[in-house]
C-alpha cells in the first residue's frame, strides 16, 4: 500500500509518498509560491532532486504538477496513479467536531468549513489542499488526520477554561492543543525503545521548535498539553509570546494603538524569542549571540528553558510520577544547551542528564542522554509526523 501525505499551506504544499510495507519515503517535495508569481516545485526521488519552475495559480494546479512528477519517466516512482491507494491530509484544528482520523465526504467538508475559524492561519489552507486533491483524484479515498486528535483524551478539568460554562457549550472555547501527531509518534517510539507497553509508562513529550508544546502522556493517552485554544498558548516560542495575562493584551493594545486583530498578530509574529532578544527567532542565532555576550539573547533562552522546566514539573505532578522525558523537533533534537537548561537541578526528581551524551551528533536515530543511575530516562527522538498521518490513513482505509 502506498499513501500520499499532503500538508497544504496558504501558498505552499508539502507532500510525501510512503510505501507502507516498509514505511519508507519513496518521494517527497514542496510546492512554493502558490498563487504568487514565481511558483516552484522541488521534488526528491531516487536520490535526486528535480526542480520545476512553473506558475502555480492555485492548489489544484500544484497537486496536478505533483502527480505528474510522481509518474514522470525520470523523476517518477510509480507507473500510474493506480499505485496510490489513499491520501492523508494534515489538519491543524478539529474543534469538537472530530476526535479521530476521518474519511473525507461532502458532509465532513461542510463541517470543516464550519470549524475553519478555529485555526484561521491553517485550516482554510488545508481545505484548499483537500479540495484540490478531490478535484484531481475524485476516486481516491482520503483521510483527515488532525493535530488535535491525540489531545482529545484530556479530561474535562484539564481542557476546560474557567469561563462561563454556557459560553463554552455555545462557542466551544477550550484547550485543544497542537502537534498531536508528533507527540503521538515520539511517545510510541519511546515505549518501543524502552521495550515497554505504552500502558505501562508515564511520559512527558517536549516538541520544541519555532512552535513548541509539551504534553503529559499517561498509559499512551494525552492527559494535558501546553498549547490551548490556539497555538499561541504555552511556553514562549520563536515569535509567539506563549502564556500571558489577557489583561496585559488589552493594556498593550491601548498603549500602542492596536486593534485586537493587530494585537494578536503582534503576539503571534513579533514576540517570543524574537521580541525578547531583538536578534532572531532561530535558536541557533540566539545561542551564537549569547556566546558572543548578547544579554538579551541570554535572557530569551533562559525564559524559554525556565518555562519548559515549569511545565515538566507540573506534568510530573499531573502524571503522578515519571518514567521518561522525550525531546523532539528542531530545537529539541538539535540544541543541547536547551536540553541541559530545561533539566538542570532536577536530580531531586530522579532526572539526571549525562552532559557528554547530550552533545551527540544528530544522525536521525534515537539517543538516550540519561546519566547512569537516572531514575527517569531522557531520550531525544526525531519526530515523524508524516508517518503518523500515513499510518492513520492506512488503518482507516
Amino acid at each position: 500500500m502506498k499513501i500520499l501525505v499532503v500538508n497544504a499551506g496558504s501558498s505552499s504544499l508539502k507532500y510525501q509518498l510512503i510505501n507502507m510495507e516498509t514505511e519508507a519515503v519513496v518521494a517527497k517535495g514542496t510546492c512554493e509560491r502558490i498563487g504568487i508569481a514565481g511558483g516552484k516545485l522541488t521534488h526528491k526521488s531516487n536520490g535526486k532532486e528535480f526542480v520545476v519552475e512553473r506558475e502555480l495559480p492555485n492548489h489544484t494546479v500544484a497537486i496536478k504538477l505533483v502527480l505528474d512528477e510522481l509518474v514522470d519517466k525520470e523523476a517518477g516512482v510509480i507507473a500510474s496513479m493506480d499505485e496510490i491507494d489513499a491520501v492523508g491530509h494534515r489538519v491543524v484544528a478539529s474543534g469538537e467536531a472530530f476526535t479521530k482520523t476521518t474519511l473525507v465526504t461532502d458532509k465532513v467538508m461542510e463541517l470543516m468549513d464550519e470549524i475553519a475559524e478555529l485555526a484561521p492561519l491553517h485550516n482554510p489552507a488545508a481545505i484548499l489542499g483537500i479540495n484540490a486533491c478531490r478535484a484531481v483524484m475524485p476516486n481516491k479515498k482520503m483521510a483527515l488526520v488532525f493535530d488535535t486528535s491525540f489531545h482529545a483524551t484530556m479530561p474535562d478539568y484539564a481542557h476546560l477554561y474557567a469561563i462561563d460554562y454556557e459560553d463554552y457549550k455555545q462557542y466551544k472555547v477550550r484547550r485543544y492543543g497542537a502537534h498531536g501527531t508528533s507527540h503521538k509518534f515520539v511517545a510510541g517510539a519511546a515505549a518501543e525503545y524502552l521495550k515497554k507497553k505504552p500502558e505501562e509508562l508515564k511520559i512527558i513529550t517536549c516538541h520544541l521548535g519555532n512552535g513548541s508544546s509539551i504534553s503529559a502522556v499517561k498509559g499512551g493517552k494525552c492527559i494535558d498539553t501546553s498549547m490551548g485554544f490556539t497555538p499561541l498558548a504555552g511556553v514562549p516560542m520563536g515569535t509567539r509570546s506563549g502564556d500571558i495575562d489577557v489583561a496585559a493584551i488589552d493594556f498593550l493594545c491601548n498603549k500602542k494603538g492596536m486593534s485586537m486583530e493587530e494585537g494578536l498578530t503582534y503576539l503571534n509574529k513579533k514576540c517570543g524569542m524574537l521580541g525578547v532578544s531583538g536578534v532572531s527567532s532561530d535558536f541557533r542565532d540566539l545561542t551564537a549571540a549569547k556566546e558572543a555576550g548578547n544579554d538579551r539573547a541570554r535572557l530569551a533562552l533562559d525564559m524559554f528553558a525556565y518555562s519548559c522546566k515549569k511545565y515538566v514539573g507540573a506534568y510530573m505532578a499531573a502524571l503522578g510520577g515519571l518514567d521518561c522525558i522525550v525531546f523532539t523537533a528542531g530545537v529539541g533534537e538539535n540544541t543541547p544547551e536547551v536540553r541541559k537548561a530545561v533539566l538542570s537541578d532536577m536530580q531531586a526528581f530522579g532526572i539526571e542528564l549525562d552532559e557528554n551524551k547530550n552533545l551527540f551528533k544528530n544522525d536521525g536515530s534515537i539517543h538516550d542522554i540519561s546519566a547512569e543511575g537516572s531514575r527517569v530516562r531522557v531520550l531525544v527522538i526525531p519526530t515523524n509526523e508524516e508517518l503518523v498521518i500515513a499510518r492513520e490513513t492506512a488503518a482507516l482505509v
